[in-house]
């Protein structure tokens, strides 16, 4: 039996699908995200932050919330983690929290799982 395996890069702010998906760490005040976003959206988060990354007093510094190795990289995720999103998802529809068919589940969403199944 021959098994395919598809991965789908989906925009974290839009939730629409695209081959031009990146992935892009942001580190504010030591606590870091990071978002999946389109070139488009990526574009558009730089132009509200450009006043704020020019300001005369703005300096460049190094720094990162993810090891050097896996930086810019995809990670892919193995069915173990699908089959764990299926249950947090099925839990979450079961007990009346909003949650999208696809995409990534929001951390409130998770973190309420864990807590209940703890």
């Amino acid at each position: 039996m021959a098994q395919r395996e598809v991965i789908t890069y989906t925009d974290d702010l839009t939730g629409e699908e695209s081959e031009e998906i990146g992935t892009h760490t942001i580190l504010i005040d030591g606590a870091g995200v990071e978002i999946d976003l389109s070139t488009e959206n990526h574009d558009r988060l730089l132009e509200v932050l450009h006043p704020y990354l020019s300001a005369e007093g703005a300096r460049r510094v190094r720094g990162s919330v993810t090891t050097a190795g896996t930086r810019g990289k995809r990670r892919a995720v193995g069915p173990s983690a699908h089959s764990d999103t299926a249950q947090i998802r099925a839990w979450a529809k079961e007990n009346g929290l909003e949650v999208n068919d696809r995409g990534r589940v929001p951390a409130s969403v998770k973190e309420a799982y864990e807590k209940a199944n703890d």
